[in-house]
C-alpha cells in the first residue's frame, strides 16, 4: 500500500465525514478511524498464510521462555514515535502493575504522521514500560513486558 493510498483514504474519510473506514487488498488490512482528538488513527494488519503464523508464534514463544517465563515481550511493529496517551494532556494507556486484556491499546506509535494504536496480543498485567513517551522507536524493538496471570 503506498502513501498515496494512505492519503486518498484519509481525504474520503474527511469528505463524507466517515469516523472509521476499513479496507482489505492482497492480504494487507487497514481499519483507519477518528481518535477521541480527531486524529485519524491507523491500525494494519498484515495477514499471513497459517504455517507462517505458526512458524512466528513458535519462534516467540521459545525466545520468550528463555528470558522469563510467562512474560511476553511487546515488540514495535513499525519505526515511529511512541506515545504512551492519546493526547498530551490524557492518562496513559497503561502502566506498570494494569492488568490488559487482548485487543486493549497499549500505546500509539506515529509514523508518517499516522497515529498507530498498538493493542495487546495476550492478557496479563504491565510488568515493564520500556520506553519513554515521545521515543523514538525501531522496528521490533521491545516496548512492554506483559507477566501472564
Amino acid at each position: 500500500m503506498t502513501i498515496k493510498e494512505l492519503k486518498d483514504m484519509i481525504n474520503l474519510m474527511q469528505e463524507h465525514g466517515l469516523s472509521e473506514l476499513e479496507i482489505e487488498k492482497n492480504g494487507f488490512k487497514i481499519r483507519l478511524k477518528k481518535g477521541a482528538s480527531g486524529a485519524i488513527v491507523q491500525e494494519a494488519i498484515i495477514s499471513q498464510p497459517k504455517s507462517l503464523r505458526e512458524e512466528t508464534s513458535t519462534q516467540a514463544q521459545g525466545s520468550t521462555s528463555e528470558l522469563e517465563a510467562g512474560v511476553t515481550i511487546v515488540k514495535s511493529p513499525m519505526v515511529g514515535t511512541f506515545y504512551a496517551a492519546p493526547a498530551p494532556d490524557a492518562e496513559p494507556y497503561v502502566a506498570r502493575g494494569k492488568e490488559i486484556k487482548v485487543g486493549d491499546v497499549l500505546c500509539i506509535i506515529e509514523a508518517m504522521k499516522l497515529m498507530n494504536e498498538i493493542k495487546s496480543e495476550t492478557s496479563g498485567r504491565v510488568s515493564d514500560i520500556l520506553v519513554e513517551n515521545g521515543q523514538p522507536v525501531e522496528f521490533d524493538q521491545p516496548l512492554f513486558k506483559i507477566q501472564k496471570l
